[in-house]
């Protein structure tokens, strides 16, 4: 058998590998039940940073407002 025909088997066979591969991981994931969506969590409240830098360069005093509480 020459290098030629080689190469195209051994080419074969790890396509042949790799697509089988494929499909037998697609059946693990898709064995494992119905995809849930992700949990919706509440984010840290987010502060605007132009007014506190405005404030320092004018030389006032900044107060910051997160959920009607003074920090």
């Amino acid at each position: 058998m020459d290098r030629s025909k080689f190469v195209a088997y051994l080419t074969g066979a790890i396509a042949l590998f790799l697509g089988i591969g494929y499909l037998v991981l697609v059946q693990l994931l898709d064995f494992r039940g119905e995809m849930l969506p992700a949990p919706i969590v509440e984010l840290a409240p987010i502060v605007e940073l132009a007014p506190i830098v405005h404030g320092f360069l004018r030389g006032a005093m900044v107060q910051i407002l997160c959920h009607g509480f003074q920090v």
